[in-house]
């Protein structure tokens, strides 16, 4: 087959990537999003790049329901290692295939109400899974999660608001059990964190606006404090 040639030269390194790393395929997830809403993979990959940009220079990152792992890559960019976990074998298997030999990480089935990952992280992070988890288990998942974090790690952790979900679509809302609106969500992670830095979002801008009117809540949150049983 004739070599292919970019007409500007500087695109040569296109075709060095692509000898490289091959051509990138979607995460089941991602995929989804893509063909079916795509502004909605942007909207999460905006989410990993927040964690990214709060987490750069960590050593020991833990991911807690990582699903397909597409947006890891972001996290993996600013940080020493990742350990992504997810209690679906069938998402952990997708991440496994695709996983990029350049881009390794640690990835496997966990089920955070189970226990805690073994181990001990820098920080912690887990998107769109609270809201997943019945507000009986809440307590469980927290206290697993906190209990692989270093005592002066560092926790993000993401949900949809609960106003967002008169504007969600049926099969997000099936899953959604534990949606909270932005004061109940802040002061629910008070009860596991010294400090609560509690954020807005709207489609991919992140932002300290008035929480009833955020799709989206991120908290960044310092110092583990477990709470006594």
């Amino acid at each position: 087959m004739e070599k292919m040639e970019t007409r500007e030269p500087q695109y040569k390194l296109v075709f060095d990537v692509k000898e490289k790393h091959g051509i990138s395929r979607f995460g089941l997830m991602a995929n989804e999003s893509w063909n079916q809403d795509p502004r909605r993979t942007l909207f999460t990959l905006a989410r990993y790049k927040f964690v990214a940009k709060m987490l750069s220079g960590k050593e020991q990152v833990l991911e807690v329901g990582c699903a397909d792992a597409f947006g890891t890559r972001l996290v993996q960019q600013e940080v020493t290692h990742v350990t992504a976990v997810d209690f679906d074998p069938v998402f952990i298997q997708d991440a496994r295939e695709r996983m990029n030999p350049n881009w390794p990480f640690e990835c496997f089935v966990h089920d955070m109400l189970s226990g805690p990952v073994p181990g001990k992280f820098d920080a912690v992070y887990s998107l769109d899974v609270l809201e997943h988890i019945d507000p009986r288990h809440e307590d469980s998942f927290m206290r697993n999660m906190l209990a692989s974090l270093k005592q002066n790690g560092i926790g993000i952790i993401g949900i949809p608001s609960l106003e967002s979900q008169a504007h969600a679509s049926p099969q997000s809302r099936e899953g959604h059990v534990n949606c909270k609106i932005g004061k109940d969500f802040k002061q629910f992670l008070q009860k596991y964190f010294e400090h609560v830095f509690l954020f807005s979002m709207n489609d991919e801008v992140i932002h300290t606006g008035f929480y009833p009117m955020a799709h989206y809540l991120l908290a960044l949150c310092t110092i583990p404090a477990l709470p006594k049983s």
